[in-house]
């Protein structure tokens, strides 16, 4: 046993602490879980050790959920606690189907926020920073975790909901706002709209731009992008989701490499078809069990985001990152969803690695990926907007053609079109339209 690593030793050890106390508090008074793991001949056997709880632990999926909340409006039973317990109330955002609703006690928020400080403090956020939040406060839990971590570091929160990107960037200049959260698509909208008016910061002042709700900040192409638009500022990459929390941070040292927060999750990743684990270096699913949230938890809950483990997470023996962490890494962050890939034409193509292709052109300003087809005759064309200085839209637009030619070996047709003829987002972009009809 020695030559184990003591570093991973400690979170196994306190995951399995964790864990068993979560399981104790949960078991029987969560309606949901405690019937699902008498039906799977799980219950009381299931955590000796964290391959023994993965061995005997049946997987929670978003139908499971979702069919449980419609069973038992309006929150399910997924509830430890009775409903007086709970204060906090949010939802998914309803992009892959009906929202999830998501109760939280005292207790599981915090736990919330202190993963989320954890998030804040591998950024390098201190309490000298200024902090302007780029989005519309709703039911979607991170911007109220992020607001609220941000605010117990003792760091200065402004918030820019429902506001116009001309009075946010004039907020960004006027109250010296150090660090931006927003997604990485909003981020490169405010650039543009700042190139449009005018504005502009004074050099250095912003120093980070904290991304997440879509996998760009992982992505070298949009990272290099973003921190071209926006001199001086490091492009910061987390994730996390209504029904977890805030997941991962990026490493400090290796820009485009998560880290689990493993204190707050145990995480697995499996093959999507099979279940099984993959090996370092394979893309499989996201499994996640939240350890904290005990008045609304997942054990095993398949998040549907393909990663890249750089480790055999279960493995003690593994050395430390460059950064001095021993946490679970993930290699160039979220990758996609299991959901998203598209086949076209014998190809399997993910967003992400469209994303990669078109950012990699300075000279696009916005772009719509158009998919027509069904029953394995996916067609997919690509519609691009040209920065105003790009002085050749059709040599753009053929060399992106072939850039695709070479990246997938696909033919995907490429059509310029006018300026600001295609939509911008503050939240997730959504760039893919889908068809049923033919292709032309």
């Amino acid at each position: 046993m020695s030559n184990i690593h003591p570093g991973r030793r400690l979170i196994v050890a306190g995951q399995l602490q964790r864990l068993n106390a979560l399981v104790q508090a949960i078991l029987p008074a969560n309606p949901f879980y405690a019937a699902r793991l008498q039906a799977a001949g799980a219950h009381g056997k299931l955590c000796a050790s964290l391959s023994d709880f993965a061995a005997n632990c049946p997987f929670t999926t978003k139908q499971d959920i979702a069919a449980d909340q419609l069973a038992r409006p309006p929150y399910g039973t997924n509830l430890t606690f009775p409903i007086e317990r709970y204060t906090r109330y949010h939802q998914t955002s309803g992009t892959m189907g009906t929202p999830i609703r998501w109760l939280d006690t005292p207790e599981s928020w915090d736990g919330l926020v202190q993963s989320w400080l954890e998030v804040l403090q591998a950024a390098d956020v201190t309490a000298n920073d200024h902090l302007l939040f780029a989005f519309s406060f709703g039911p979607f839990i991170g911007f109220w975790l992020a607001f609220e971590a941000a605010s117990r570091l003792g760091a200065l929160c402004i918030p820019a909901g429902g506001l116009a990107g001309s009075a946010r960037l004039r907020m960004l200049r006027d109250l010296q706002a150090t660090v931006l959260c927003c997604t990485p698509t909003y981020a490169l909208h405010l650039a543009e709209a700042a190139a449009k008016e005018g504005v502009e910061l004074a050099p250095g002042q912003l120093r980070r731009l904290i991304v997440a709700g879509e996998p760009g900040g992982s992505i070298p192409a949009t990272r290099a992008r973003l921190e071209k638009l926006w001199p001086g500022a490091r492009v910061f990459d987390h994730h996390g989701m209504t029904e977890v929390g805030p997941v991962t941070h990026e490493c400090p040292d290796q820009p485009g490499v998560l880290h689990v927060i493993e204190s707050a999750y145990l995480a697995e990743v499996i093959n999507p078809a099979t279940g099984n684990a993959v090996a370092p270096g394979e893309i499989g699913e996201l499994v996640l069990t939240t350890l904290g949230r005990t008045g609304s938890p997942l054990l095993r809950y398949r998040t549907g985001d393909l990663v890249k483990p750089g480790f055999d997470w279960r493995d003690s023996h593994t050395k430390p990152c460059a950064c001095g962490r021993s946490t679970l890494t993930l290699q160039g962050g979220i990758l996609g969803r299991t959901d998203d890939m598209v086949i076209v034409r014998g190809v399997n193509v993910y967003p992400s690695g469209v994303e990669e292709i078109v950012r990699a052109f300075p000279e696009v300003a916005e772009y719509q990926v158009s998919l027509a087809g069904a029953n394995g005759l996916v067609e997919m064309e690509l519609r691009v907007e040209p920065t105003a200085d790009c002085v050749d839209p059709s040599g753009l637009a053929q060399r992106l053609q072939r850039a695709f030619q070479a990246a997938l070996s696909l033919r995907v047709p490429v059509t310029a079109v006018p300026p600001n003829s295609l939509p911008r987002f503050e939240m997730k972009g959504r760039r893919w339209v889908t068809s049923t009809a033919p292709g032309p």
